[in-house]
């Protein structure tokens, strides 16, 4: 398992978002098509965990919270960016999302949830705001940003 792994696993994700709006309407299919119970799930699950013991995902840290993008955009990711971090009982900075944002959340905790997702899909419309949280236990969350694009705030 590996980086390149972890493309090839997470490709067909952004191969169903290419031609669609991003929107929480979004959220129930995506929870269908790439399940929290499937085995697809828990390989992605098994790729951030070995990404991170092996530094090529949530390499920096800041704020308690370990982060990192994993990929740039790309044309193979149909122009979605990759970021994984990892959270434990924490807020995050706020930060708007001008095309929009999809996240992935996969506890490390029972009872572990992200912005009030414990596992799953969160789906976020364009030129939505949040302060990204994660009560409960320990998550990673997966961020798919249309073009990469992502505003912090003050």
């Amino acid at each position: 398992m590996s980086v390149e792994r972890l493309h090839e696993v997470l490709q067909p994700v952004t191969e169903w978002l290419a031609d669609k709006a991003i929107g929480s309407e979004l959220t129930e299919d995506l929870n269908a098509s790439f399940s929290a119970g499937s085995d697809w799930y828990q390989e992605v699950l098994s790729l951030c965990q070995q990404g991170a013991a092996e530094g090529w995902v949530c390499q920096y840290e800041a704020g308690g919270i370990k982060y990192g993008r994993v990929f740039k955009p790309s044309a193979e990711l149909n122009n979605f960016s990759v970021d994984i971090v990892l959270m434990k009982d924490v807020v995050g900075p706020h930060h708007a999302h001008p095309q929009g944002e999809v996240d992935l959340v996969l506890p490390l905790t029972a009872g572990a949830a992200f912005d009030g997702t414990s596992e799953g899909w969160k789906v976020y419309p364009p030129e939505s705001a949040h302060k990204p949280t994660v009560t409960g236990g320990e998550a990673y969350v997966i961020y798919f940003l249309p073009n990469g694009e992502i505003k912090f705030t003050r």
